[in-house]
This record gives structure tokens, sequence and C-alpha cells, in this order.
């Protein structure tokens, strides 16, 4: 069983408990990558003689590319929790980008991935089973005495290399989309699209047409993950005094509509939420 050193959740439900069940290590990209990837992620987990563990995400607005034997794959940023099972044991390699920017490696509208993972072999150039090999431990010698493994930084390398490989222009559309989506992260009162069009002096549509074809979800969303990303963070650390002050402090008229948002991501009402982490 591995243990996490603390760091931010960053959607990932239940943390305290997560730390238990699987080791997280977050690394930053070449310098030359920092406009477009936001950080490698590498999960392993050993739960040999343990029940399958179902780690829960409200997800980020972010493309991901997942590297897991026989599931490698690019992803769109998803509009709903999702789970990922670990059994056994195993280890993920992942690349999450910044908000809008998988777009320039792309070409292409974002949300086009909604439902339609891509293989990383148009991006990159490189087979879903040469990027396993290379990124993964290798299954037939780990934990043989006397082999040597890639440490985490060297696996960072070489996902370096790969992307350095096809690194595409800065497109200025990028930062405006970091800068729009940073500012609903640090605002969790804000409730309506039309406040951010007034914040960033923009058109709706424009916005909308932006954030289709740069995030792949629409601004309503985007602003709806992140509030209710808080209030699961929140009822996981135990820091809410009330559900009605809660719904409150993320701009919602009423707690009813709170309510609806909440299950409609999560899963759970708030209620329901709360008493399955007791």
């Amino acid at each position: 069983m591995n243990h996490n050193p603390i760091q931010p959740a960053m959607g990932i439900l239940r943390h305290t408990q997560a730390n238990e069940k699987f080791r997280l290590a977050r690394l930053q990209p070449a310098p030359a990558l920092k406009p477009f990837i936001k950080h490698y992620w590498i999960a392993q987990w050993n739960l040999n003689g343990q029940a399958a563990y179902d780690q829960e995400v409200v997800p980020n607005p972010c493309v991901n590319m997942v590297v897991e034997r026989g599931n490698t794959f690019f992803y769109a940023p998803s509009a709903q929790k999702y789970a990922h099972r670990l059994d056994g044991s195993g280890a993920v390699f992942g690349v999450k980008f910044h908000p809008g920017g998988f777009y320039p490696f792309l070409r292409g509208s974002v949300s086009g991935l909604q439902g339609q993972p891509l293989p990383p072999f148009s991006i990159l150039g490189v087979k879903e089973a040469e990027l396993e090999q290379l990124l993964l431990p290798d299954t037939e010698t780990a934990g043989d005495i006397g082999t040597m493994e890639d440490t985490d930084e060297d696996k960072a390398k070489k996902a370096d290399q790969l992307f350095m490989a096809v690194l595409p222009a800065e497109d200025p559309q990028i930062h405006f989309i970091r800068w729009v989506v940073t500012y609903i992260a640090e605002h969790q009162e804000l409730s309506r699209v039309e406040q951010l069009c007034s914040a960033f002096d923009c058109n709706i549509r424009t916005l909308q047409r932006l954030f289709g074809q740069y995030v792949g979800l629409s601004p309503k969303t985007v602003i709806r993950l992140y509030r209710l990303q808080n209030a699961a963070e929140a009822m996981d650390k135990g820091q809410i005094g009330s559900l009605l002050n809660l719904s409150m402090e993320l701009g919602y008229h009423d707690q009813a509509h709170f309510i609806k948002d909440f299950k409609a991501v999560i899963g759970l009402t708030p209620e329901q939420y709360i008493r399955s982490k007791i």
C-alpha cells in the first residue's frame, strides 16, 4: 500500500481515503511545453489481497492522455463524475493539458472528442503499445531483484521528448482561455456566464464558441464543475456548517438548485454523499 505526500485534491473525491489506496505523483513538463501541458501524473497501486477500489473524480476542464495497458487514449474533459477501478496492482501514466492547451496539437475542435477518445498515434506518431512500453513499468520484470526501473522523473523526460517532437506554435487564445478558467476556479460564487462576459468584456456567443473549440465544454459547464468540486472537497474535509450556507457561498439562489446540480454531476445528493463517507 502506497501513501502520498499532501497535495491538492484537484477533483479527486474522498482524497484522504484515496491516499491510502494508491500513490499519485505529479511532475512538471519541460519549459517549452508548459504553455500547453499542466503536468504529468503517475498513479501506482498494489491492492493484491484487497478489495477493488473505485476512485471517483470530478473532472477539471482539461484533456488528458491516459497511458494504461490496452487502454491508451486522449480523452476530452467530462461534464460528470467518472470512476476508475483499481484492482490488483498496476500503474497509469497521464498527461494533463491546460484548459485549451491540447487544441494546438489537435488543430480541431476539442468538443469533437466528446465520447470519441483519440488514439495517440494521430498526434504523436507513436502506437499505443509503444507508449505503454515506454511509460509504464515492465510487467515481466517488475519486482525482480537487480532490475532497474525508470524513475518518475525518467518517465517525465521521455514524455517531454515525445511532445517536443510535435511541439506546435503557441496560440494566443490558449492564454485567454486559461485566464478565464483560472478566474472561474478562483471565484466559486460565480454562477452565470454573463458574469464572465462582463468580467472579460466579451460577447457570450464568442466565449461559448471558444470554449467549445478549445476546452470541449461550455462555459456554463465549467462553472458548474468547479463549484461542485469545491462543494465536494469541503464536504470531504468536514468544512461545511450547513448545506444552505454552502449553496449560498457557491452563488446558488436556492438550495434546491444546488442539490439538483450536485446530484447531476456527483451522482448523489449532498446528504447521500456526506453519509457515504461515514
